[in-house]
């Protein structure tokens, strides 16, 4: 059973930085892609930044390039987010989320939405003064 568990929101002021993590478990091989993605209130969930477990491959989406940085611990089953110079329209709830063998890779098409199958709960995120 593949589980996902965020951590690492929190209110920050703008300009501000976090990290997120994502501990995952649950997977037999070692060929999934992990995707950050999230959702401000009142809009669709969008992607932000994937990585692949096993060859690191990795895409952002613009608005969050230069910025955030997404990297992967395989000793501890982990991928983090971090999120630098942090601006109020980054306040959303932000979620990992993993896929096995996906059609779309995102070293080719980012982080794409449907492509994931498996979840996490997610972990707000706010920037405000």
């Amino acid at each position: 059973q593949v589980q996902l568990v965020e951590s690492g929101g929190g209110l920050v002021q703008p300009g501000g930085s976090l990290r997120l993590s994502c501990v995952i478990s649950g997977f037999t091989s070692d060929d999934y892609e992990i995707g950050w993605f999230r959702q401000a209130p009142g809009k669709e969930r969008e992607g932000v930044s994937c990585i692949h477990s096993s060859d690191g491959t990795l895409n952002y989406e613009e608005p969050v390039k230069g910025r955030f940085t997404i990297s992967r611990d395989k000793a501890n089953n982990a991928v983090y987010l971090q999120m630098n110079s942090l601006k109020p329209e980054d306040t959303a709830v932000y979620y990992c989320a993993a896929v096995e063998d996906p059609h779309y890779y995102c070293s080719a098409y980012g982080p794409v939405v449907n492509e994931y199958d498996y979840w996490g709960q997610g972990t707000q995120v706010t920037v405000s003064s």
